[in-house]
């Protein structure tokens, strides 16, 4: 089988998680070949290099998202009415602004996150196709230049009439000048690769599969694919971009006007994305209430839980337990988002009953807010734990200490967690905790926040407690503390599960397992020949699904096919209207 692996950011790349996800798939699944179109986040990233390739890599295409290549293509008066023609219908799909020929539907009631309400999105769902298919036309037509049509004034004075027109969100209209020039630069930005060749023949039209490893930007090229050459898609979402693009602006200062229009966006493009793509991955229930929430079909939804490697961690799950009983460890990168600050109020809280406890916070990475953050967390345990003269430590002994993995005292993750008698997570936003993973792995007692995936992940193998919680955290923590073969019992179960979830093999069984699926439901577009041109035998899966409906063996379709409209062109649905007799009984098809 032939997989178009479409990334963002991530593999071929060196470094990040996303990257070696990818990564462990491919090499993986070495009885499958597969091309990687990779788009890269910034010049660094590039100029780090690619990691090493497996055999089964036939060809990599890559293109920037971090900059806009300039063609050299400028469109004439046609090519720029068609263009302000389909720009501004995507505008008025995100705004809600009625056509200029009078409405096309009901109104739609503001739901105050920035998009249009679920009710009456159908044909909101049509124009924002109809919009994105002709601007991917327009592209291709133009051999370009679709770049700096997104950046010009007339990109800008479009959308401004889409705030302005009747019917348009309460916050559109609130839009001022640098408001739309913010929202033209970030769609710009996003609808890149629509001006890109990776979906025809001989792209990805060419695959049996498309596998965007995430969802909106990443997912265009396979978009295109699945409308121009019938190719399947895959879309696997770890977090879905509406939900990264509210945390993402919620404290930034990014004007309302903004945020409720790349909302709308974001919004939109999932939506074609759901209703296009054969199956949708998630890696837990959090995401995939996201995933329902923007209009994707349950049915076509899979839970696919993220593989992570549990042999460097396999040491320090089957050993007994040596840590020190007094001590709590936490691990993981130091930023807001993990709220330190709680947790050293809730630790103050155990060191006031338990004198002789100390906490370890161990960081595994630097973020762009790490140093002030680990600043005010030092503050704060300074003021916290004093040094007094009856302390259990020596003279100038705080019970909160500072490391990092690769120290001396922690030089691998697995010692890391393995130092402390519980690992503890204080987090107040968190996806799919990978730490937490880490630490059933190697198996510890744990007391986490009831954020994110945790509560699917721990399934009752740990303690679970409110966000923003820290006496509710003390005494959790205090619990474990004082119940040695609760810990044990805990760890033991933590363990189990998570050798039976969350490895690399089951994550690799079961995109093989949905591969297979997908493709043994597509009609064959291609016959695979020998070097003789005669039909490989066996070389394409069966179809398991036939077009059309039968009530029985003499009945034709139940309803005729009817074209459906896409980006402005017609598609025919075709029903099969050959008749399948009934098989004889007791013959090899009848069993």
């Amino acid at each position: 089988m032939r997989i178009g692996l479409v990334t963002e950011g991530g593999y071929p790349y060196a470094g990040g998680d996303a990257g070696l996800w990818c990564e462990r798939l491919v090499r993986g699944l070495g009885q499958h070949e597969f091309d990687l179109y990779a788009l890269s986040r910034s010049r660094q990233q590039e100029d780090e290099g690619w990691r090493p390739l497996p055999d089964q890599v036939a060809r990599v295409r890559t293109a920037p998202l971090w900059t806009a290549e300039d063609d050299g293509v400028r469109y004439g008066r046609r090519a720029r009415r068609r263009f302000t023609e389909c720009y501004g219908e995507l505008a008025a799909a995100l705004t809600g602004a009625e056509r200029p020929d009078g409405p096309d539907e009901a109104p739609r009631p503001d739901d105050g996150t920035g998009g249009p309400d679920e009710s009456g999105a159908d044909g909101q769902a049509d124009r924002f196709a109809a919009a994105l298919y002709g601007l991917a036309d327009l592209a291709r037509d133009q051999s370009g230049g679709l770049a700096a049509a997104l950046r010009s004034q007339d990109a800008v004075r479009t959308l401004e009439r889409a705030c302005r027109a009747p019917g348009a969100l309460r916050a559109a209209r609130t839009a001022r000048v640098p408001d739309l020039l913010a929202v033209a630069a970030r769609l710009e930005r996003a609808l890149r690769p629509l001006a890109l060749d990776w979906h025809e023949a001989d792209g990805l039209g060419a695959a049996d599969l498309t596998h965007a490893t995430a969802g909106g930007t990443t997912a265009l090229p396979g978009l295109l694919a699945r409308r121009s050459c019938g190719v399947p898609l895959l879309v696997t979402e770890h977090a879905v971009p509406l939900r990264t693009h509210y945390l993402a602006t919620s404290t930034d200062g990014t004007a309302p006007a903004v945020r409720a229009l790349i909302g709308a966006f974001h919004r939109a493009l999932a939506r074609e994305i759901y209703r296009q793509a054969a199956v949708v991955t998630h890696g837990n229930a959090h995401t995939r209430r996201w995933q329902e929430r923007c209009g994707a079909d349950r049915s076509r939804l899979r839970t696919v839980h993220p593989g992570m490697d549990a042999a460097p961690f396999a040491e320090a799950g089957e050993a007994p337990r040596t840590a020190d009983p007094d001590t709590l460890v936490w691990i993981g990168r130091v930023e807001p988002a993990k709220d330190l600050v709680s947790l050293l109020h809730a630790f103050a809280e155990v060191h006031r009953e338990r004198p002789q406890t100390r906490l370890r916070i161990i960081g595994t990475g630097h973020g762009p807010d790490t140093a002030a953050y680990l600043g005010h967390c030092r503050a704060l345990a300074a003021q916290l734990f004093p040094d007094e003269a009856d302390s259990p430590h020596t003279a100038g002994d705080n019970p909160v200490s500072f490391e990092e993995v690769g120290g001396p005292e922690a030089p691998t993750l697995a010692e890391a967690y393995a130092a402390g008698a519980v690992v503890v997570l204080s987090s107040v936003v968190e996806g799919f905790p990978l730490g937490l993973v880490e630490a059933m792995f190697c198996g510890c007692a744990t007391v986490s926040t009831d954020v994110g995936a945790v509560v699917e992940v721990i399934g009752g193998t740990g303690l679970i407690v409110p966000p923003r919680d820290p006496r509710a955290l003390a005494e959790a923590c205090t619990a474990l503390l004082r119940d040695p073969e609760r810990r044990a019992r805990l760890g033991a179960a933590a363990r189990a599960r998570a050798l039976e979830l969350f490895t690399v093999e089951q994550n690799i069984a079961a995109f093989h397992g949905l591969y297979l699926d997908i493709v043994a439901r597509s009609p064959v577009r291609r016959r695979p020949l020998d070097e003789a041109g005669a039909p490989l035998p066996f070389a394409a899966p069966a179809e398991a699904r036939v077009p059309g409906h039968w009530t029985g063996a003499d009945a034709r379709p139940t309803r005729a096919a009817a074209p459906a409209v896409r980006g402005g062109q017609a598609w025919a649905r075709r029903s099969c209207a050959t008749r399948v007799p009934a098989p004889a009984p007791g013959t090899e098809a009848a069993r």
